[in-house]
């Protein structure tokens, strides 16, 4: 008795600590760029199997990654649910919904890249689903830990800034010619355009810094010949404690405003430029390979800081210099992995999710009717 109960000990210790096995629906720009390098990065993770239909696809997936598994179909992926530990979701936004539910209904914990849903609704029946099966559900919001929002938060908190009135947050990019495919179609079901893909990002970084909004006004555009979907979007956001956020997303924008301008009634902080993080792993490198310390991923030249300061102009060499604190995506999928070892929440949930889509839906609204649309 005493030999079986060291035996199964033994094992107990080893299945705890052996990594959790990882399935990625989807090898396009989110799994190929993100998904897949970031959890390869993540101790405790490691990426079992990844499904397209494209061979080239499959072929890069294993040339990326040796030891994983391709597979044309999720269905394949989730006919393995007993040999895996969490599923995620990076196909084309229409499928969220139906791969996640599927997922769910396997059983496995899920990672969902943004957006959850095309609803608010959608997203509250896949939480009560997680809930209802005991199961993790989070979103891929990995611009909560860029270097530069990061930097916000932390004079936000802080309160450097004193008391905040406005907060100014733009993803603009100078893109003339259309590149095509689903991101730019006009179907509704597709939902393509900049409202749900970077819109996305902004809407979910301004809830995180200030919390909820009570009203929404937004203008879109769909301004390049033969487009179909938005392209030039500005929303306005009112917080219920009184901040206000205007938020621009383009691929029109000739001229770059600053990615950020934090207004308070103190100091303000403006940054321009992008976090380095996605670049780097356009090309290739990881969090786990950077071939010099380990701190350096994500970091930025002192030429790239933002400036903080009253009554001085940042372009003319006002403020001071402000230290960009390192990105770190690789803490969301470290966060994940905690969540299931250990439980509690992941580091986006459900609700924060489906409080940016009633953003998004009122904006869609607002944009459509041009008018303010209040939240309950």
């Amino acid at each position: 008795m005493e030999a079986n109960g060291g035996t199964d000990s033994m094992s107990e210790t080893n299945e705890k600590h052996a990594p959790l096995r990882v399935g990625l629906l989807g090898y396009g720009l989110a799994g190929s760029v993100f998904h897949a390098p970031l959890i390869a990065a993540t101790d405790g993770l490691v990426l079992d199997t990844v499904s397209t239909a494209d061979p080239e696809r499959q072929a890069r997936a294993r040339a990326a990654h040796p030891r994983v598994r391709t597979v044309a179909t999720p269905d394949e992926v989730l006919d393995r649910a007993a040999d895996l530990d969490l599923i995620v979701v990076a196909t084309p936004n229409k499928t969220h919904v139906p791969l996640a539910t599927a997922a769910l209904e396997a059983g496995l914990p899920v990672v969902v890249d943004k957006p959850l849903a095309s609803t608010a609704a959608e997203a509250e029946k896949l939480a009560t689903l997680a809930q209802d099966r005991g199961l993790l559900l989070s979103v891929f919001q990995n611009r909560r830990w860029d270097n530069d929002f990061r930097t916000v938060r932390k004079l936000v908190e802080e309160g450097t800034l004193g008391e905040v009135w406005r907060f100014e947050s733009r993803f603009e990019r100078w893109r003339p010619q259309l590149k095509g495919g689903w991101r730019e179609s006009g179907d509704p079901a597709e939902l393509g355009g900049l409202l749900y893909d970077l819109g996305s990002h902004l809407v979910d970084q301004a809830l995180a810094l200030f919390g909820p909004v009570v009203s929404v006004y937004a203008e879109s555009d769909i301004r390049r010949p033969g487009a179909e979907a938005d392209d030039d979007t500005f929303l306005a956001l009112t917080h219920a404690n009184g901040v206000r956020s205007h938020l621009w997303m383009s691929a029109t924008a000739a001229l770059l405003g600053p990615r950020f301008r934090v207004l308070g009634n103190q100091a303000g902080y403006t940054k321009h430029g992008l976090d380095p993080q996605e670049a780097a792993l356009r090309e290739g490198r990881r969090p786990d390979d950077e071939s010099g310390e380990s701190g350096e991923w994500g970091v930025e030249p002192k030429t790239r800081w933002g400036r903080l300061g009253a009554g001085a102009s940042p372009r003319m060499g006002g403020g001071e210099p402000v230290p960009t604190l390192p990105g770190d995506y690789p803490a969301y999928y470290a966060a994940i992995a905690r969540a299931l070892r250990e439980g509690g929440a992941p580091p986006v949930t459900a609700a924060e999710a489906a409080a940016a889509l009633r953003v998004l839906e009122a904006a869609k609204r607002s944009a459509a009717e041009g008018r303010t649309v209040t939240l309950g």
